[in-house]
């Protein structure tokens, strides 16, 4: 039996795919499982056991942490493709018209996928999309439609060799201390439109500098460098502890065994904070405008911060009226807080 799973773009959805691919290979033990996944996200899958294949997907260059290079493949030639292997199910995690008319182009004669954006015709089981409900939970009632049962629902992640040693590698170029609490602060997004303030993370970088010592670490793309060199433009006191700004230096295996090796995550809503969550470090997010029910880092261990107004979550659906207070409304004290009981957990245990 050959099955395919549709769910490009984004590395925090990609992400939230793994519960559902490891329930998946445990129903279908000696399938062949394929994945369909962006050129970036989909680079978080390389490890997986639960795959046969990962299918890069790309076709648009609309989304920045996507663009992995100008030479684009034609829509058709991926149907062309699905169609020659001969795929028997398919299960379509993306929500869009679009990955739907793919996988019903290429002929595949089970369509599992969620009834939204009026593409229920094209599939052969319909399955409805719950907006109040965790995406990891979502993509799993794909499998409860069918009448299976979840048996694991946690996340999980992997760590490549060759990236742990380049991490290593950094860790003793800059004599990172093992005893010293380490957080990574991720101060970007995918979408400008959930980014903190950047005086808000300049005032949270000055105190866990200062006042509690802790080796801070940014990660991102090339262009994401200079945000982190704005924010510290807005400290005006000496920091203790030098951050180190890797963005654009490492791959996302890279980043993902730097995660690994950290004591927090703080930042904004972003695949960061999932990629920390399935490899059980623990997260303090910020989420503004975005449903925190839906998108908050899966787990216990982690600490979601968002606006009671009551027009959140607006989930960005349409032009904010107030300029986003919601994401005013957490000050940086409330991370400061926040970190600081995860801190002295970590200070205690080390």
């Amino acid at each position: 039996m050959k099955i395919l799973v549709v769910r490009y773009r984004f590395i925090g959805d990609t992400i939230l795919t793994i519960p559902f691919l490891r329930n998946l290979r445990k129903l279908y033990p000696d399938a062949q499982i394929d994945m369909l996944a962006g050129p970036v996200s989909g680079e978080i899958l390389k490890e997986c056991p639960y795959i046969d294949n990962l299918i890069e997907f790309d076709t648009t260059s609309k989304h920045k942490y996507e663009n992995k290079t100008n030479q684009k493949t034609k829509f058709l030639d991926y149907v062309k493709q699905l169609k020659e292997t001969g795929y028997d199910k398919a299960y379509v995690l993306k929500r869009s018209l679009s990955s739907a008319l793919l996988v019903f182009l290429a002929g595949i004669k089970e369509r599992i996928g969620f009834d939204t954006e009026y593409r229920g015709l094209l599939l052969t089981k319909p399955v409805p999309y719950l907006y109040n409900r965790h995406e990891n939970e979502c993509f799993l009632d794909l499998l409860r439609a069918e009448g299976h049962l979840i048996s694991e629902k946690h996340l999980e992640n992997w760590v490549n060799k060759a990236s742990e040693e380049k991490i290593n590698e950094i860790f003793e170029e800059k004599n990172i201390q093992e005893n010293q609490p380490k957080i990574i602060i991720h101060a970007t997004s995918g979408n400008s439109k959930k980014q903190w303030s950047l005086e808000y993370f300049a005032k949270v970088i000055e105190h866990l500098s200062n006042q509690r010592e802790v080796q801070i670490f940014y990660t991102g793309t090339e262009n994401d460098y200079k945000t982190y060199e704005k924010i510290h433009s807005l400290i005006k006191t000496p920091l203790k502890v030098m951050p180190i700004n890797l963005c654009g230096t490492l791959t996302l295996s890279e980043s993902t065994a730097l995660i690994s090796k950290m004591d927090l995550m703080m930042g904004c809503d972003s695949g960061n904070l999932h990629i920390a969550a399935s490899l059980n470090i623990p997260v303090v997010g910020i989420y503004g405008p975005m449903n925190p029910i839906k998108w908050q880092a899966y787990g216990e261990n982690h600490t979601c911060l968002w606006s009671s107004k009551i027009c959140v979550p607006c989930d960005l659906r349409k032009k904010c009226p107030h300029n986003y207070e919601c994401l005013k409304d957490i000050t940086p004290d409330k991370i400061i807080n926040a970190c600081n009981l995860y801190i002295n957990k970590v200070l205690l245990e080390k």
